[in-house]
C-alpha cells in the first residue's frame, strides 16, 4: 500500500517542469520528450537558468525547456544574425537565442521588469552570450514605435519572438510586419492559450485565462487572413504561431 501511494504521489508531482505547458493529453508522452530529446541535450547554462527560475513564484510564465530547444534549432537553421525578443522574464528563451546566434549576432530585448531580467543575467554572462543583448526596460510599443519611425530598421531583423501581454498581440503585429525582414520569422508564444481558443464561451477557467482568450482569438484569426505571411501553427509549449513574412 505504502509503495502504491508513493508511486502515486511520484505521477503527480513529475509535471513540476519549469514552463509545463504542453497541450499533450499523456503527461508521460510530454514527460517521455522531455528525458529522451530535450534534457540531454540541454546546454548547461539553460539547465542552470531553468532550475533558478523554478524557484521564482511567477515560473509558469517562463518558455518550456522543449520550445526552447525548438527555438534554438530554428534560428540556427534560418542563419538568423539579427533578432527581438518583446518579454523576457527571466531570460529562459533569451538564451536559448543567445546560445544560437553567431558571436556577432544581436538581440534586441524588451521588457517591463529589468529585476527578472537580471535574476537569470549572471547566467548569461557566464554562458558569455551577454555581449548579444541590448536590453531595454518598459512597454515595448513605444521602443517598436521609434524603430518603425526610422526607414533603415524595416526589413532588418531576421526572427522576432512575442511572448508578453497578449492584448498587444495585434498591435505589435502591425509594427513588426514593417521590422522583419522578407524570408524572416515573427513567432508569437501561447497562440493557444492553455487550450482555451476552443472552449464554450461559459467553460470554467481561471480569470486571466478568460481574459486574455479573447486577444488570442483576435490575433489569430487576424493572422490567418494576413496575405503578407505564410503561418504555421505548432503544439509546441502553449502553442506558438511562427509567421514568415513574404511581402
Amino acid at each position: 500500500m505504502a509503495a502504491k501511494a508513493e508511486e502515486e504521489q511520484s505521477q503527480a508531482g513529475r509535471h513540476q517542469e519549469v514552463g509545463h505547458k504542453s497541450l499533450l493529453k499523456s503527461d508521460e508522452l510530454y514527460q517521455y520528450i522531455l528525458e529522451t530529446s530535450v534534457y540531454p541535450r540541454e546546454p548547461e547554462p539553460m539547465k542552470e537558468l531553468r532550475e533558478i527560475t523554478a524557484k521564482h513564484p511567477w515560473n509558469l510564465m517562463t518558455t518550456s525547456a522543449d520550445e526552447g530547444q525548438f527555438l534554438n534549432m530554428l534560428l540556427k537553421l534560418i542563419n538568423a544574425k539579427n533578432t527581438m525578443e518583446i518579454g523576457v522574464y527571466t531570460g529562459y528563451s533569451l538564451l536559448a537565442t543567445a546560445l544560437a546566434l553567431p558571436h556577432d549576432g544581436k538581440i534586441l530585448a524588451m521588457d517591463i521588469n529589468r529585476e527578472n531580467y537580471e535574476l537569470g543575467l549572471p547566467v548569461i554572462q557566464k554562458a558569455g552570450v551577454a555581449h548579444k543583448i541590448d536590453f531595454k526596460e518598459g512597454p515595448a510599443m513605444p521602443f517598436l514605435d521609434e524603430l518603425v519611425q526610422d526607414e533603415k530598421n524595416h526589413g532588418s531583423f531576421d526572427f522576432i519572438f512575442v511572448d508578453a501581454d497578449k492584448d498587444n498581440y495585434i498591435n505589435y503585429q502591425k509594427r513588426l510586419i514593417e521590422l522583419v525582414k522578407v524570408g524572416g520569422l515573427i513567432g508569437y508564444d501561447n497562440t493557444l492559450w492553455n487550450g482555451s481558443v476552443v472552449a464554450p464561451p461559459d467553460a470554467p477557467m481561471r480569470k486571466y485565462v478568460r481574459y486574455y482568450r479573447d486577444f488570442v482569438l483576435e490575433l489569430n484569426k487576424a493572422l490567418a487572413v494576413d496575405p503578407r505571411i505564410e503561418i504555421c501553427m505548432l503544439p509546441v509549449g502553449d502553442g506558438i504561431t511562427l509567421c514568415r513574412r513574404i511581402k
